[in-house]
């Protein structure tokens, strides 16, 4: 069993947190369901209730939707990233990748694992 009481470690950044915000739960579970089934992402936490106000063709928009909060490697963003513009209905997906500077070494490892693609 994992030990989840070492405290986070400063790592060179090998993972990354990716944000897209989708129109919908059910748009934004679909997504999730596919990026995790191809191992391309560990986890997807999705935060409802948000809105987004932005300016789309000269005009103001305001939007109810999802945020995906999507955990993967360094190694599988851009084939994430592909899948997520396959994947997504709007023209421009907000498709965005932080860097994970620090976190708890076992989280970071299980996130390796699960995007491994060689098994």
């Amino acid at each position: 069993m994992a030990r989840f009481d070492q405290g986070p470690v400063s790592m060179t950044p090998s993972h990354r947190l990716i944000l897209c915000t989708c129109p919908d739960q059910d748009t934004a579970l679909r997504i999730a369901e596919h990026l995790i089934q191809e191992r391309l992402a560990a986890c997807v936490n999705l935060m409802p209730g948000i809105t987004s106000i932005y300016l789309w063709e000269g005009r103001m928009q305001r939007d109810p939707e999802v945020l995906a909060l999507i955990k993967t490697t360094v190694e599988r963003v851009a084939a994430l990233t592909g899948r997520l513009r396959q994947l997504h209905p709007y023209a421009v997906p907000e498709i965005i990748a932080v860097p994970i500077t620090e976190g708890l070494p076992d989280y970071l490892s299980w996130v390796t694992t699960c995007t491994n693609n060689d098994d």
